[in-house]
């Protein structure tokens, strides 16, 4: 029992390195906040595809980003043209290029002049376009100098990153016949993956919920049972040291609300400082030691339901290391393991975020169970630190670092790897620009944790749906949460710290409802309804 504590606690601070809400798109670093927008330097930056043939046959695919100035870019497949492209001479196309362009487009390097000045000798050499190498494997937004107050610039000039470029440089010097296709579709205002991620996260909020409260009501009863039948110094000695905490559970302190976002706060940055991709490795094997422990808890808590298993699970055997441990434990074991390492081995394949939500949803359903808020204010402790948290290292942690700490970390930059595990994703359906749909684990455990004490509270005052407080808490996490998703679209899909919207949501919708109906002092204080004590046993005068 003693291990699961510290597991779950653990992972509760594992979990709150990782809490935005972030949407997949191009790794644009230039914010642009500072440069001119003139007459002729005002276009929105836009994703670009970049489709290419090599000699008549489809190609590679790249995508680039395109400038504050120029044409604008056509926004349908179907309307853009298949064009030949060429490398400049002198590559940086500060002067006139040497070869004689014909509606061709062109490849250059950056560097040497202005984006503009490029632009403008593209254009009167008689190219329809131009295409900037980066000299790195980032995107950057192309904007205009001070001194350029009129821009007139009539062809579309797209950024593109250094790997993309020289690939096609290393085509057209082997003499290949090189074309390329820019359009830059739209992307849809909602996907239907934003709409399944929502409908995961709330179904695991709601079933990590139910177990807790279950659980609780268990324990609850096996205790009032005991205490009936024990002597009376016996019960009055129980009484006396109290008996919170057993089982396994782990009930969260004002100390530990506060220290876990200060050790997590210390774990993001030394993450951030020693991103690497033996980093996200160690990241991967926690996170399978993690699942399969949730998996294995969840699966012989839904087998033990089942009359079939139901004795195996209640039969032990004493193992080394790891004291009593049920049979259907050991059974259910191998599975779990198995299961793990396979995601762990083809994490990278395109099917792999189908194995990391399974293990995700299982981990933190088991940590909700474990891991308990005792009362309304550890909880606003809990997940005002969090808020916090949340909001410094997305957006204040820029003037620190130049850069979001915690997206950056989320995403896997400079790792190598697709992002770090400790995310639900599933992949943009209808998006012509791919991409996942994510969430951090801690944007689910956190409020989630708030949810199931509320139900918890609602099942020992014996109230129902209505006169109760989990519904409505769990209609505020929905509501938040959804309120998310409509700031990412809005702004563009750059990552959004969720629990600035998800906390007021679910803290404002108890304490609200609480105080109107004279019960936040108790639900503040104490988190259990007013009842009369089992022990108590009444005696004649």
């Amino acid at each position: 029992m003693g291990g699961r504590k510290f597991m779950g606690a653990f992972w509760v601070v594992i979990f709150t390195l990782l809490l935005p809400v972030l949407s997949s798109g191009g790794d644009i670093v230039h914010k642009d906040d500072k440069t001119p927008k003139a007459p002729g330097c005002s276009n929105d930056f836009v994703l670009v595809k970049v489709q290419t043939w090599i000699n008549k046959i489809e190609s590679n695919e790249f995508v680039g980003v395109s400038a504050r100035f120029g044409k604008q870019m056509e926004s349908k497949e179907k309307y853009a043209n298949r064009t030949r492209l060429v490398l400049a001479d002198p590559s940086d196309c500060c002067t006139t290029p040497k070869n004689k362009l014909a509606g061709d487009i062109l490849l250059v390097d950056r560097g040497g002049c202005k984006f503009t000045i490029k632009a403008k000798v593209a254009e009167a050499a008689g190219a329809s376009a131009l295409l900037i190498v980066n000299y790195y494997k980032e995107l950057y937004k192309m904007v205009c100098d001070s001194n350029d107050t009129d821009v007139d610039i009539g062809i579309p000039a797209v950024m593109l990153p250094e790997d993309a470029g020289e690939s096609l440089k290393r085509n057209i010097r082997q003499r290949d016949s090189v074309a390329v296709q820019l359009y830059s579709p739209d992307r849809p205002l909602v996907d239907i993956a934003e709409v399944f991620l929502w409908l995961m996260a709330v179904g695991t909020i709601l079933c990590a919920s139910y177990w807790s409260a279950w659980s609780a009501r268990e324990a609850s009863i096996e205790h009032d049972k005991l205490l009936k039948d024990a002597p009376d110094n016996l019960v009055n000695m129980e009484y006396t040291n109290g008996g919170g905490g057993g089982g396994g559970v782990v009930d969260i302190n004002m100390t530990s609300a506060v220290l876990f976002v200060v050790i997590a706060s210390g774990f993001l940055v030394l993450l951030y400082k020693l991103m690497s991709t033996w980093f996200v490795v160690l990241l991967v094997v926690l996170f399978c030691i993690g699942g399969v422990e949730g998996l294995q808890t969840c699966l012989v808590a839904l087998l033990s339901w089942s009359r079939w298993f139901k004795h195996s699970g209640e039969t032990f055997i004493k193992v080394p290391l790891f004291g009593p441990v049920s049979y259907l434990t050991l059974a259910v074991s191998p599975f779990c393991i198995t299961f793990s390492v396979i995601w762990a081995v083809y994490r990278q394949r395109h099917f792999a975020w189908i194995g990391q939500d399974i293990l995700g949803i299982a981990l933190i359903i088991t940590v909700i169970q474990i891991v308990r808020i005792p009362n309304l204010k550890v909880g606003t402790v809990l997940l005002g630190c969090a808020f916090l948290y949340d909001i410094f290292w997305v957006f204040a942690s820029k003037s620190l670092f130049h850069e979001s700490v915690m997206i950056v970390v989320a995403r896997g930059d400079r790792s190598g790897e697709d992002g770090v595990p400790m995310l639900l994703k599933i992949p943009r359906m209808f998006d012509p620009w791919g991409g996942y749909s994510v969430i951090g684990f801690g944007d689910i455990l956190l409020p989630g944790l708030l949810v199931a004490f509320a139900l918890r509270y609602d099942w020992a005052a014996n109230k129902n749906l209505r006169a109760g407080y989990f519904l409505w808490t769990m209609v505020a996490y929905g509501f938040g949460l959804l309120i998310t998703y409509v700031a990412l679209n809005l702004m563009d899909g750059h990552g959004q710290p969720a629990l600035l919207y998800i906390v007021p949501f679910t803290l404002g919708t108890l304490s609200a409802l609480g105080r109107k109906r004279g019960e936040l002092r108790n639900i503040w204080e104490k988190g259990e309804p007013e009842r009369i004590c089992p022990h108590v046993k009444l005696t004649p005068e």
